[in-house]
């Protein structure tokens, strides 16, 4: 088997990898910084559809991780892209907040309730009974189904929120129709991100903290993938999934000295 070329870029998951509940875990100001210094690309992805990059940016910065706004790549970013390439110049009912409802603007997106072409799903703290009607009603009517991200579950303080991918469950079950979604663990939110900062997925690596999105993503799009346990994964999920990741290490600062 030939020897994998050099690692030339790299993308990192953010909550669990880098911040935990509005904390940096020890190592990740250095790893940033390492990045930084070397001048390599590199992306921080969310798929969290909640905020804008500059919003991710400034929030990132009270923690002293110095992140450039065109380094952050979000699920609602993945989304916009997709739906410009899909239907340019095109139309769609969203449940979300502003990092969705700017990033379909930024694209020339006109947000309307009048016979969308899409609805879209994404994250927010504030889902209504009214807007899911709405949305299952345009479904019925022939709108296409779109969704940030799948996750079911989100991280609070006071333990797990319902998150993108069970109110897309509850829209599913009244339209029977199943969303696209355009977030991890689907490689084309990786595929793109790649894209954006001009990288190639053979020289690329992917770190994460979960088996079944962040390092299914990296798998699937080419990349070598890296398992951090300062998240919602341990040693011995591992062992439940068909697939491995290239390493485990216990947290961002074991790959510091990779950069």
């Amino acid at each position: 088997m030939a020897e994998r070329k050099p690692i030339e870029s790299w993308l990192t998951d953010m909550d669990g990898v880098l911040i935990h509940e509005g904390t940096p875990i020890p190592g990740a100001d250095a790893f940033i910084s390492r990045l930084r210094e070397s001048g390599k690309p590199f992306l921080v992805l969310t798929n969290n559809s909640i905020y804008t990059p500059r919003d991710l940016q400034a929030r990132l910065l009270r923690m002293g991780l110095d992140v450039p706004v065109d380094n952050i790549w979000t699920s609602a970013l993945a989304t916009a892209k997709f739906l410009d390439d899909q239907r340019p110049g095109g139309t769609a009912y969203v449940i979300g907040e502003a990092g969705l409802t700017t990033a379909l603007h930024d694209i020339g997106y006109v947000l309307t309730d009048h016979e969308p072409d899409y609805v879209v799903l994404g994250e927010t703290r504030t889902y209504s009974f009214e807007a899911m009607t709405k949305a299952v009603r345009l479904i019925n009517a022939g709108a296409r189904f779109i969704c940030t991200n799948p996750d079911e579950t989100g991280p609070s303080t006071e333990g797990p929120l319902p998150a993108t991918g069970a109110v897309a469950a509850l829209i599913t079950k009244a339209t029977g129709k199943q969303p696209y979604f355009a977030g991890k663990p689907n490689p084309l939110m990786m595929r793109t991100g790649l894209n954006a900062i001009g990288a190639h997925s053979e020289t690329s690596a992917m770190i994460g903290d979960r088996m079944d999105t962040d390092v299914l993503a990296g798998l699937e799009a080419g990349m070598r993938t890296f398992l951090v346990l300062t998240g919602l994964t341990t040693v011995e999920d591992t062992e439940k999934f068909p697939y491995r990741p290239t390493r485990t290490v216990n947290s961002i600062a074991d790959l510091v000295d990779l950069v």
